[in-house]
């Protein structure tokens, strides 16, 4: 007699988008103490190495007052992967903010970044993967980004990686 297992498939839960208040205080939270080329050069090293690690096919920025300080493409990423990074790196260099908060911002109003910033959307994305890197005392200097996966993965993914870095400099 041959024993019935029941199907079971594997359920997805819906991906919560976090709130206006809930990415502020990402922000709030992600404060560097300094940031220098080495520093860049270690971040970068970071989400290459988690990128790697979940197979991501991501491409990696990152730029302090107008410089490239790293930049990386891991397999599977392409060169329109270097535009969505530059049009969501001058959302956080305008806004000064997370390129997916200036979205979520728009859409908490009921409206969209692209209907109502009045910026081209060929140069502007307020979608997720751009992050300000902020230090104390002196504000937003640059940013990091990602662009490979579906918005909130390249947010959440940036913010991991963020996290990691800034608690493994306190222990330090």
């Amino acid at each position: 007699m041959t024993q019935h297992k029941p199907a079971i498939t594997q359920r997805i839960a819906p991906e919560i988008t976090p709130t206006v208040e809930e990415l502020e205080a990402q922000e709030r939270r992600l404060v560097f103490q300094h940031f220098t080329y080495d520093d860049a050069w270690a971040l970068g090293s970071l989400l290459v190495e988690r990128a790697r690690e979940s197979q991501a096919p991501v491409a990696i920025d990152i730029r302090r007052g107008g410089q490239q300080l790293f930049h990386a493409a891991l397999p599977g990423s392409v060169p329109d992967n270097d535009a969505w990074i530059d049009r969501k790196r001058r959302v956080v260099e305008r806004f000064g903010a997370a390129s997916y908060l200036v979205g979520t911002r728009y859409r908490a109003k009921g409206t969209t970044f692209e209907d109502s910033s009045r910026l081209d959307p060929d140069e502007y994305a307020a979608h997720g993967g751009s992050f300000p890197i902020r230090v104390e005392g002196a504000g937003v200097i640059g940013t990091v980004t990602v662009s490979g996966l579906p918005q909130l993965q390249d947010h959440r993914f940036v913010v991991a990686a963020l996290e990691e870095f800034l608690d493994d400099a306190r222990r330090d």
